[in-house]
């Protein structure tokens, strides 16, 4: 059997396949569904300090192969986290990683400051990259300096391993990356959804309450990919590659163009065992390519 294992710089995990942050809850909801041996870590849903109520509905539609949603990263804040969640969450015996957020840079280094005294978090996933926050005007991650300047910020805040989750709305998410890599990021999980809207042609409106949202699903992998490859190429920095996968040879395509380890989100909407499936998928795939582990075929793309 191929070993599963893989590293996100220095955090081992048990397979490559991670539950993506906004789509899994707490993980905790989802225990009892999923075999979490395979799963590889659990990216909760994006903390803020204080609780934030996001959009009203309607904020989530189905669209051709994926789906649009405007949350705008509704979440319990961080104290109900630690209190209600994190205790079981740490029972499940797979990697936890902590999507997290602020309003304004000084808002991204309280967040992280306190997670950072909790016990059992293994990960601080930094989220500048939705593209439903009205009140960032725009994503931090649009811009280099503003990307670099939290990241920077964050990474004097904390012990952990800091990864930093990009946005597909940019001209040279290279440039991104490389900004974050050198303020200190170890890691950089890419893509997030693409800005995207939908019209009811009866009223003439916008589906959505927030005019637009992010689209995801199998809609966007092949974005996806092409931004993993540009960015493994380029950044010596580890990638968690997501967007639109949906099986295990989805997996398999990500780790070749260079990803460690990959999240997915959409695909747990539908089927709340997605990320072990997927694992058992990719299982399968490494074995019908005389593989004998994930770590071998990363960055294994042949162009020539």
């Amino acid at each position: 059997m191929p070993d599963l294992r893989t590293a996100v710089g220095a955090v081992e995990l048990a397979t490559p396949v991670i539950a993506a942050s906004g789509t899994y809850g707490y993980g905790v909801e989802y225990d009892g569904l999923v075999d979490w041996s395979l799963v590889g870590g659990v990216s909760v849903k994006g903390l803020s300090l204080h609780p934030s109520k996001g959009h009203p509905a309607p904020r989530m539609l189905e669209t051709a192969a994926g789906m649009l949603n405007a949350i705008g990263l509704q979440n319990i804040g961080a104290e109900a986290f630690i209190r209600d969640k994190l205790p079981r969450l740490r029972e499940l015996g797979t990697r936890i990683i902590v999507n997290c957020w602020g309003n304004t840079p000084e808002e991204y280094e309280q967040v992280v400051e306190r997670l950072d005294e909790v016990q059992g978090i293994d990960v601080l996933e930094i989220n500048m990259s939705s593209p439903n926050k009205r009140e960032w005007g725009r994503p931090p991650a649009s811009d280099p300096r503003t990307a670099a300047e939290v990241i920077g910020r964050v990474r004097a805040r904390t012990r952990l391993p800091v990864w930093a989750k990009l946005t597909p709305n940019v001209t040279d998410i290279v440039a991104i990356a490389r900004a974050v890599a050198d303020a200190g990021a170890d890691a950089v999980t890419l893509i997030n959804t693409l800005k995207a809207m939908a019209i009811d042609v009866r009223t003439r409106r916008p589906v959505l309450s927030n005019v637009t949202g992010g689209l995801s699903g199998p809609a966007i992998k092949p974005v996806a990919l092409h931004l993993v490859h540009e960015v493994c190429k380029a950044v010596p920095l580890p990638v968690v590659g997501c967007g639109g996968i949906w099986s295990g040879t989805d997996a398999l395509e990500f780790l070749i163009v260079g990803a460690s380890a990959v999240q997915v989100g959409t695909a747990n909407l539908y089927d709340p065992a997605a990320p072990a499936r997927i694992a058992r998928e990719l299982d399968q795939a490494l074995q019908g390519l005389g593989e004998s582990s994930a770590r071998a075929v990363i960055g294994s793309l042949r162009t020539n």
